[in-house]
């Protein structure tokens, strides 16, 4: 909290005076385009040793903040084993689970002791201080299970080591998307998950820390997607950085609502020879865009889970649609009693109000419906195609149930009032 109100001078004595160990745990704290300003404020070699003594994750993200001469003259002062763990690091793509592994863990032989075990935790918890399972290979490296530190300091010298292994513990591989991934994460309240490669090697471990931010980015990806954003802001950002976040889906989104705009055009002859109602057009259109957008909230929260089936699916389809029809039937009335009760005290004529409230009604119910429905499939359908449902935002299904309420609404209208009824 009080490096970034300090003067460049005073961080740099700052810097002379803190080991590196307290720099990398004061870094780690901080944004990473905003540590990696910090760093590039410390003298060469200090910078090093910081990154050097930071969880490999860590590292790997402030880096990504520096300029390429500057990283290629930090990782010309590390050592070779500091290196090495941050070149694997750089071969996972950010949507891998692999870029949020730490190298921080102990692993020991399978062939050990008790005795034996316990003095190999000793030797490597002075370097790693994820010590509350070990996990254990084989003699060609390959992962073959774990053991709870507690197992471990309980058992007797003489006790099989072999029986303390958990052979089914759970593993993730390092290539596979943290989407696909998460709900085993979850599931799981392990404080520590391993990640192999695909000859099942040990690479790192996920850190129940690790856990939490994973969660919590994707979170707010989703929040963001869901308001119409292609990525998450935050206070400081440039505007330049927030209207790329933003236009190319306002751009989508202004595509639509001219869709909408020429759809309320073919109407015209409606609106021309039955004025009034024009004055009700927003209500259909902001009950649907309401409705469609609870239906979405609902849908992205069920589809969060990967393992979905298509009958749970067809489950939530049927239930949106029966909600979005009976809340339709008790607004679409309330709707017919409340403006045909209004039309007549306007002076309109009891028959008039009545019938023209009455397609309302029958046309907020109908919207309601369909907008339930649109506000399930479409994120239904974008995670069949395999689009994040998110994707399928707010503004988006509302502009989109804007479109079918304007037909419903229009439509009604012109069959009912204008060829049927002959009122205008």
């Amino acid at each position: 909290e009080v490096l970034p109100t300090l003067t460049p001078a005073e961080r740099k004595k700052l810097y002379r005076i803190l080991d590196a160990d307290m720099l990398a745990n004061i870094l780690e704290h901080l944004e990473n385009d905003e540590a990696a300003g910090f760093l590039s404020e410390m003298d060469l070699s200090k910078a090093a040793r910081t990154i050097e003594s930071m969880e490999t994750d860590a590292a790997t993200a402030i880096l990504s903040g520096l300029d390429r001469k500057k990283k290629s003259d930090l990782l010309e002062c590390m050592d070779e084993a500091s290196k090495k763990e941050l070149a694997l690091m750089q071969t996972f793509d950010d949507d891998e689970i692999g870029s949020k592994m730490t190298t921080n863990y102990v692993s020991v032989r399978d062939n050990l002791t008790v005795k034996q075990a316990m003095s190999s935790l000793i030797e490597q918890a002075a370097e790693n201080d994820n010590i509350s399972t070990l996990f254990v290979r084989d003699s060609n490296d390959v992962f073959c299970g774990a053991i709870d530190l507690k197992e471990l300091i309980i058992a007797r010298p003489e006790t099989d080591f072999h029986s303390l292994i958990m052979t089914s513990y759970p593993y993730v591989y390092g290539h596979e998307d943290i989407d696909d991934c998460l709900e085993l994460l979850k599931d799981y309240s392990e404080d520590l998950i391993p990640v192999l490669d695909n000859n099942n090697h040990l690479l790192g471990v996920i850190t129940s820390q690790n856990m939490v931010q994973v969660v919590d980015d994707e979170m707010g990806e989703d929040y963001a997607r869901l308001a119409g954003l292609t990525a998450e802001e935050d206070l400081t950002e440039p505007l330049r950085q927030s209207m790329q976040k933003r236009l190319p889906w306002l751009f989508v989104l202004l595509g639509l609502g001219l869709l909408v705009s020429t759809v309320v055009g073919a109407f015209e002859q409606v609106v021309s020879q039955l004025t009034l109602i024009m004055c009700f057009q927003s209500l259909v259109l902001d009950m649907a865009g309401n409705v469609g957008t609870q239906s979405l909230a609902v849908a992205i929260r069920v589809l969060m889970d990967k393992q979905t089936s298509g009958r749970q699916k067809l489950t939530l389809i049927l239930k949106e649609s029966r909600v979005g029809l009976t809340n339709g039937f008790i607004l679409g009335i309330s709707s017919f009693l409340v403006i045909g009760g209004y039309l007549v005290l306007k002076g309109n004529g009891l028959s008039f109000a009545f019938t023209v409230s009455g397609c309302l009604g029958a046309a907020m119910i109908l919207a309601m419906l369909i907008s339930s429905l649109s506000g399930t499939v479409i994120p239904i359908f974008f995670q069949k195609i395999g689009v994040d449902p998110a994707v399928a935002s707010g503004p988006l299904i509302t502009t989109v149930n804007d479109l079918v309420a304007v037909i419903t609404y229009y439509g009604l209208a012109w069959v009912i009032l204008i060829n049927l009824l002959h009122l205008a």
